[in-house]
C-alpha cells in the first residue's frame, strides 16, 4: 500500500512538472508596462472615480489583479533597479535618485545582471521605450550594456520632467527635437509610443520578444497635449484656472492652468497607450503567446500641481511618493495572458517587483537564479501553489533615511535612520491597512524580531545608507 501511495505521489509530481514545462515550451512574448507615479487607486479597476481608464480596466478583466503588490521603491531609479536585477533595495546597486553629469543617474555597475540580459541568453529580442534612469549611454548602466537591443526615450529621469524636450536617445544616438526649443511641438509620450507600436509590428513569428515600456506618464510636469482628452476633463472638473505666477506652475515651456484636468488627462493618455499596445498585439495574432503586465513604480506624487487627495489616488492607504507607508509602495499590478490566466481573477498574494526576475526566467526556460530576492509567481498565474516571502524590505535615501519591512501581517517602519532620533512604527496590516495605529510600544518582541530581519536585509554600500553601527 505504501509503495502504491509513493507511486501516485511520484506520478502527480511528474504530471505537475510536465504541465509546467508545457507552459514554457513555447517561450511567450513579455510586455512589461511601467507607469510613472501612478497611485494604487488612480485607475478605475482599483477604485478611481474621476478618471476613466477603460483599457487598463479591460486588461484587468482579461487576467489577474493583484491587491497586495509592492514596488521596489518609493521613487524612480531604485524601483527600476529592483525590477531589472530582482533585488530589493537592501541589495541593489542603485538605491536612490542620485544624478550624474552630463545627464542621467547613478549607473548599474558592470556586475549587475539584468532580466533583459537573461532573456537575451534565452533567445529573446529585447527593447525598451520610455525612461531609463539607470545609467548614461556611455556608462556601465547604459541600456545597450544591460541587455537591450533597442532603446528609445529619455536616458535621464530629471530631463523626463519636460514632455517637450530638445532631445531623446535612440540607442546611443542623440535625437534632436529642435522644434521644441521655440514652441511645444513634439510630445515625447506620443513619439515614444509610436516607436513602441512600430516595434511590435516589426516582430516576426517564432522569435520571442521582451518589450519594456517605462512610460513617463503621469509624472510631473503636468503636461498633456491640449486635445479632446484634456478638454473633456477641463469641462468635467470646472476648476478655477491658476495664476501664471502660481508656484505649482513651474514649467517654463508650457503654461498649465488646470492641473486637475492635466493630471487626469495624463492618466487617460496612459490608458490610451495601453489600449494601443493590446490592440497591436491582437492585430499581430500574438495574444495567446504574449504576457502583458501593467504596474507602477511608486505611489502618487504631490508636486507642481499633483493632488492625490482630490483624486483619492492612494485609496485607503496612508502615504504618497517618497513614503514607505503603503500609499508610497503598494501599487496596482495586472497580468494578462490569454488562454493561460483565468479572466477576472483577483489575488491578495503578497508580491514584490523583484519577483519578476525569476518569473521571467521561468517563462523563458532559463534556470531560476538563487542570487536574487524574488520568488517566481508563475505557479500562481497557473492557479498552483506558490512560495511565500519570509519578508519584504525597502530602504529609502532621502528625508533622513527610511526603512520598512513587511513580514506576514506586520509592517515595521523606521524614520530618521541617518539623521536625528530614530522613530519606530509597527502596524498590523491585516487589521490596519491604513497604518493609523502604531502598536510598536505594545509589541516589543515583534519589533525586535523584525529589526533582526532588517539587519539581515541591509547590505552595506557606502554610496547609500549607512546605519549608525556602520559609521
Amino acid at each position: 500500500m505504501k509503495k502504491k501511495i509513493l507511486l501516485i505521489v511520484w506520478l502527480l509530481f511528474n504530471i505537475g512538472l510536465h504541465a509546467q514545462k508545457k507552459i514554457v515550451q513555447k517561450q511567450p512574448n513579455i510586455i512589461f508596462i511601467l507607469a510613472d507615479d501612478l497611485g494604487y487607486a488612480d485607475i478605475g479597476c482599483y477604485g478611481q472615480q474621476k478618471i476613466k481608464t477603460p483599457n487598463i480596466d479591460a486588461l484587468a478583466k482579461s487576467g489577474i489583479k493583484f491587491t497586495q503588490y509592492y514596488s521596489g521603491s518609493t521613487v524612480c531609479a531604485p524601483a527600476r533597479a529592483s525590477f531589472m536585477t530582482g533585488l530589493h533595495t537592501g541589495h541593489t546597486a542603485v538605491r536612490g535618485n542620485i544624478g550624474v553629469e552630463p545627464e542621467g543617474q547613478f549607473p548599474l555597475p558592470n556586475s549587475s545582471i539584468t532580466i533583459a540580459m537573461e532573456l537575451k541568453k534565452a533567445g529573446y529580442n529585447t527593447a525598451a521605450f520610455g525612461k531609463w534612469s539607470l545609467g548614461f549611454v556611455t556608462s556601465s548602466g547604459a541600456p545597450a550594456k544591460k541587455g537591450f537591443d533597442k532603446f528609445f526615450g529619455y536616458n535621464c529621469q530629471s530631463l523626463a520632467h519636460n514632455y517637450y524636450p530638445d532631445h531623446l536617445w535612440d540607442n546611443e544616438e542623440r535625437v534632436e527635437l529642435t522644434e521644441n526649443l521655440t514652441k511645444p511641438t513634439t510630445y515625447s509620450g506620443d513619439l515614444i509610443q509610436q516607436k513602441a507600436l512600430d516595434y511590435i509590428n516589426e516582430q516576426k513569428a517564432g522569435k520571442p520578444f521582451f518589450l519594456y515600456l517605462p512610460y513617463t506618464l503621469p509624472h510631473v510636469d503636468l503636461t498633456p497635449p491640449h486635445d479632446s482628452i484634456y478638454n473633456y476633463y477641463v469641462q468635467l472638473f470646472n476648476e478655477q484656472p491658476l495664476a501664471v505666477t502660481d508656484k505649482r506652475n513651474l514649467n517654463k515651456q508650457f503654461v498649465e492652468l488646470y492641473p486637475h484636468a492635466a493630471a487626469a488627462a495624463m492618466v487617460a493618455r496612459l490608458d490610451k497607450y495601453v489600449g494601443e499596445v493590446v490592440a497591436a498585439v491582437k492585430k499581430k495574432g500574438m495574444e495567446e503567446n504574449t504576457v502583458i503586465i501593467f504596474t507602477s513604480d511608486n505611489g502618487p506624487h504631490k508636486e507642481k500641481g499633483g493632488d492625490p487627495d482630490f483624486f483619492d489616488a492612494n485609496g485607503i492607504y496612508t502615504g504618497i511618493k517618497r513614503d514607505l507607508y503603503e500609499g508610497g509602495i503598494r501599487v496596482p499590478m495586472i497580468i494578462s495572458w490569454k488562454g493561460k490566466i483565468k479572466p477576472g481573477t483577483e489575488t491578495n498574494h503578497v508580491t514584490a517587483m523583484w519577483d519578476f526576475f525569476p518569473s521571467f526566467q521561468q517563462l523563458a526556460g532559463r534556470p531560476v537564479s538563487r542570487k536574487v530576492d524574488g520568488i517566481s509567481i508563475l505557479p500562481l498565474l497557473m492557479n498552483k501553489p506558490v512560495m511565500e516571502h519570509n519578508y519584504l524590505y525597502w530602504e529609502f535615501h532621502e528625508q533622513g533615511g527610511k526603512q520598512a519591512l513587511r513580514c506576514m501581517n506586520w509592517k515595521l517602519i523606521k524614520l530618521n535612520v541617518t539623521t536625528g532620533k530614530v522613530l519606530t512604527e509597527l502596524y498590523d496590516i491585516d487589521k490596519d491597512p491604513s497604518e493609523k495605529n502604531n502598536v510598536a510600544a505594545t509589541n516589543e518582541s515583534i519589533v525586535k524580531k523584525l529589526e533582526t530581519f532588517m539587519k539581515q536585509a541591509h547590505e552595506k554600500d557606502n554610496n547609500w545608507i549607512l546605519l549608525p553601527e556602520e559609521k
